[in-house]
Parts: C-alpha cells; sequence; structure tokens
C-alpha cells in the first residue's frame, strides 16, 4: 500500500506550521500525530513559550473551523457548551450553541478553572456530542483538542480529574527554545503578526480521509497483546497507584497506527509503540508514595516496563 500522495500533504503541512512556530520540530510531529490520530491533546508549560501559537497555526493550516475558549475561575460548563434560553419571537426554548460547537478547539489554560467547568469536554471528548437538557447535539467533524494548562504550583490553577486527564491521547511540554530560535522569533514580530502569512495547505475532509487510512494500518495478534501487557503492567506495579485504562490501550494503537502510516508502512512493529510510549502514557499514570520517595519519574517507570517485556517476533 502506498501512502505517497497523503504523506506528502503532512509534509507541506509539517512546513507551513514551522513557518510559524519557531524550533522544536518534535513538537509539530507529535500535535500531527494527535490530529491524525484522532486524538485530543495536552501541552503543560509555563506562559509564552507557544503553546496558543502552535494551536492556532495548525488551525490556520488546516483551515478548520476555529474556536478559543479562554479557561478562568468564574467559567460554567453552559459556557463551553451552551444552553437553552427562552426566545420571544419564537415563544419557545431554543439552544443557543456554545464554543464547543467549532472543529478546532483550543481549550486556553484550562486548570484555571473548577473541575465542574473542565468536566463539561467529557462527553464533547469522548463522543463528539454535547447533550443540553436531554437532546443531544452532533459536533462538527473532525472534532480536535489542543488544551494547555499551567503548573500546578502555578497561582490560581486546578488540578485536572482524573477522568478528564485520562481523556487527553497526547501530553507534552515545549520548553524554552534555543538562543537562534528565540532570535528568529524576535525578528519575526518586529513587523507583523507571522499568522498573517500562514495559509491553509489542507482541508478538514482530508483530515478525515488520512485518519481513515490509519485507522484501517493492520495491528497482528501479538502487537495487540504486546500494547495490552504493557498496560497490564501498569496496573500492578509498585511505583505506580493508579495504573493504565483500556482506553490507554486505544490511544496507544492509534498512536503506533501513525507512526506505522508516517514511516510508509501499512503495519505497526513494536518499535512504533516505543517511540510514542511516553507522551501517550506518562501523563495518565499517578505515581505511588514510593516513586515519588525515590525520585522516580512517569517516563523512567514506562522505560523499565518496556524493558521487561520481551518484544513479540514474527509480525505478519
Amino acid at each position: 500500500m502506498s501512502f505517497k500522495n497523503n504523506l506528502a500533504k503532512i509534509d507541506l503541512l509539517k512546513k507551513e506550521i514551522r513557518r510559524n512556530f519557531i524550533g522544536k520540530e518534535k513538537i509539530a510531529e507529535y500535535i500531527l500525530l494527535a490530529l491524525f490520530s484522532g486524538l485530543h491533546v495536552l501541552i503543560e508549560d509555563i506562559p509564552g513559550v507557544g503553546k496558543t501559537t502552535l494551536a492556532k497555526t495548525l488551525a490556520k493550516c488546516t483551515g478548520m473551523d476555529f474556536s478559543r475558549i479562554q479557561f478562568t475561575p468564574d467559567l460554567l460548563p453552559g459556557d463551553i457548551t451552551g444552553m437553552t434560553i427562552w426566545s420571544v419571537e419564537k415563544k419557545d426554548f431554543v439552544f443557543k450553541s456554545g464554543p464547543v460547537m467549532h472543529q478546532f478547539i483550543l481549550a486556553d489554560e484550562i486548570n484555571r478553572a473548577s473541575a465542574r467547568t473542565q468536566s463539561s469536554l467529557l462527553e464533547a471528548m469522548q463522543e463528539d456530542t454535547v447533550t443540553i437538557d436531554g437532546k443531544t447535539y452532533r459536533l462538527p467533524q473532525p472534532f480536535f483538542v489542543v488544551a494547555t494548562q499551567n503548573p500546578l504550583n502555578f497561582a490560581g490553577t486546578f488540578q485536572l480529574p482524573e477522568a478528564q486527564v485520562d481523556r487527553f491521547g497526547i501530553s507534552f511540554s515545549i520548553g524554552y527554545p534555543e538562543i537562534d530560535d528565540e532570535l528568529d522569533i524576535i525578528e519575526k514580530h518586529k513587523k507583523d503578526d507571522p499568522l498573517e502569512n500562514i495559509k491553509a495547505v489542507m482541508k478538514p475532509e482530508e483530515i478525515l480521509k488520512i485518519r481513515n487510512i490509519i485507522k484501517n494500518i493492520y495491528i497482528d495478534e501479538k502487537i495487540k497483546r504486546y500494547i495490552i501487557q504493557i498496560v497490564t503492567s501498569t496496573r500492578n506495579n509498585e511505583n505506580i497507584k493508579l495504573g493504565l485504562s483500556p482506553r490507554a490501550s486505544l490511544h496507544i494503537t492509534n498512536a503506533s497506527q501513525y507512526i506505522a502510516f508516517t514511516s510508509n508502512r501499512d503495519f505497526v512493529i513494536p518499535e512504533d509503540i516505543m517511540e510514542i510510549s511516553q507522551i501517550v502514557i506518562s501523563h495518565k499514570l499517578i505515581l505511588s508514595p514510593k516513586a515519588k520517595l525515590e525520585n522516580l519519574n512517569a517516563n523512567q517507570i514506562i522505560n523499565s516496563i518496556i524493558s521487561a517485556i520481551p518484544k513479540p517476533a514474527g509480525i505478519k
């Protein structure tokens, strides 16, 4: 199976992103992995390192209908999902859609809102629907959420509920730019907003087409069992208080299919899973007090789990 034309489109998209999001090439790879795997993204980092810039750039490059929701302590669930209001003209209650009714959602500083407000995205992220007053509304497709959050030691932040975190397929941090990249950022912002010069190089319907191709990448029974072994090992590890859910198995599967696709393969190999394991798994784990006392982090634990599981051989 040849993926040449679609891979060329993704490469073009990647180049357009890098015109505005300078440096950190791996970050562009991560967010594209999420977009085409149908996974939502959680970016945790300090303010000002380009989280919002990355999301806005990707939205413009793909031509997706974009909505930015600024999460604040006084934000209510209805401010996100929408609500039914009384219409004087129609003499009836009518649904007024909220900002979640768009294809690309930037949930900015999501952990500045209360858990009640954060949970308003649960149904949308899992089922691509919102339910208001007993009536369910389908969200536009493709539907993609990029959420940013400040570190928990920052003022005015709330910890995301475990159920919310579990719905994010991947999570990563951006970090500070290199010196030369920061000089380039200053230069590009001296005159105009670089986002104004970004053009759409892909259409939303093309994203859906590529997602469908990726979903059909072959996964051998041995690979499926390998994924389940990794997930099960997190549930029986003394360094982990809360292990991975079956949803995590699906996220690992989807992400590994994307890696196979971009490697121009129509089947998944163990190395694909190893490549994406940290960005898909680490944010979902809750470490035990023992791990914290020993200064272990999630990535170290993931590496030790994977290294202890024999890679399947003879994949067909």
